[in-house]
């Protein structure tokens, strides 16, 4: 019988809680989504909620107040692609079947000498256009819904995720002071040092990437808008502060603003001019964010390569769909500490010996 070490038994207690909760996170993981968004959100708002409360804001009118203009925020981001897409569905179909007769003479040929066929026909396309481009966005969305038949428990669904958040939101902040006081009383005392220390590492690793990432967005939204106008593009504003915004879902963020700014370009200016403009903005913008923003602001302040920046990307979207993604690269952080510990537990330990 092999007889273990109190700080074994320990290590395997606390393995065996870390992997029920994986286990309950997996099982309960369709109904999560809105109860982690509203947790992380709770993370990045408590401290605005704190520094009004310690100006003797009443804390309900603090919480309310903190979290109106984060929605008011957020509804704004998604305002601004409004006007854009005002703005490109009219223009696509005036210019896509002059686009198709474009590829049809132009790309074609060039495409045919390395053996890739290409024939669009403009005149199907033109009744595609007459077919569907030529509703309004009423008529869209009426198409859209009564064509989802198993849409039905999913647009209940985010209706209520809708609904559910901002309400899961308001109760965390309210009661974030006590909550974080239970927890603490929940940790053995003779290893609260360790874990305060390791929860207070985690707590700046995760506020110095927030930050970093505040300025970086404000720094790209500034940058593309600022090139996408000196380019001549009628919405380089809505484009460049979309993008530049967007790019806190990383990958994502960045691939749509690229595709509505390289769908801004064909339309306005129906010629390689506008792909080429958009890929000299796009590409100078990735050299600043890759090479300059990112390791002045953020750095290596989480720890990771690009690679396993990707995997976590993949891994949390696998597990929790959209909000995964959201919460991947913090959720990361504090994956990179907890990794960087037990590297110094082990290079102390009797193991390394």
């Amino acid at each position: 019988m092999i007889m273990l070490s109190k700080s074994q038994r320990i290590a395997l207690a606390w393995a065996g809680v870390a992997a029920l909760a994986a286990l309950l996170l997996w099982l309960l993981s369709p109904v999560l989504a809105p109860f982690v968004a509203a947790l992380v959100l709770a993370y990045a708002l408590a401290p605005a909620v704190q520094a009004l409360a310690a100006r003797r804001v009443p804390r309900i009118v603090a919480v309310l107040l903190v979290e109106v203009l984060f929605i008011v925020a957020l509804l704004a981001l998604v305002l601004l692609v409004l006007p854009i897409l005002n703005r490109e569905i009219p223009a696509l179909r005036e210019q896509l079947p002059a686009l198709a007769k474009v590829a049809n003479d132009k790309l074609a040929p060039w495409l045919a000498q390395w053996g890739i066929p290409l024939q669009l026909d403009p005149a199907n396309i033109r009744t595609f256009v007459l077919k569907y481009l030529d509703a309004n966005l009423e008529e869209w969305l009426a198409t859209a819904l009564s064509s989802a038949r198993i849409g039905g428990s999913f647009l209940l669904a985010l209706i209520g995720n809708a609904v559910l958040l901002p309400v899961v939101l308001f109760y965390l902040l309210n009661d974030w002071p006590v909550l974080m006081a239970r927890l603490a009383s929940l940790v053995p005392p003779s290893v609260r040092g360790s874990v305060n220390g390791f929860l207070a590492e985690c707590d700046a690793t995760l506020g110095q990437y927030l930050r970093g990432q505040l300025l970086v967005m404000g720094a790209l939204a500034l940058f593309y808008s600022v090139g996408l106008s000196l380019a001549g593009f009628d919405l380089a504003l809505p484009i460049g502060v979309f993008t530049g915004l967007a790019v806190f879902i990383p990958y994502i963020g960045f691939g749509l603003g690229l595709l509505l700014a390289l769908l801004a370009g064909l339309l306005q200016f129906a010629s390689l001019y506008g792909i080429v403009a958009v890929a000299v903005v796009f590409g100078i913008g990735q050299l600043l964010e890759g090479f300059v923003l990112t390791p002045r602001f953020v750095g290596e302040r989480i720890g990771m390569s690009p690679l396993m920046v990707i995997f976590a990307l993949l891994a949390f979207g696998h597990l929790f769909g959209f909000v995964g993604v959201l919460i991947a690269l913090p959720l990361s952080a504090l994956a990179a500490v907890a990794l960087r510990r037990l590297h110094g537990a082990y290079l102390g330990s009797a193991l390394f010996r």
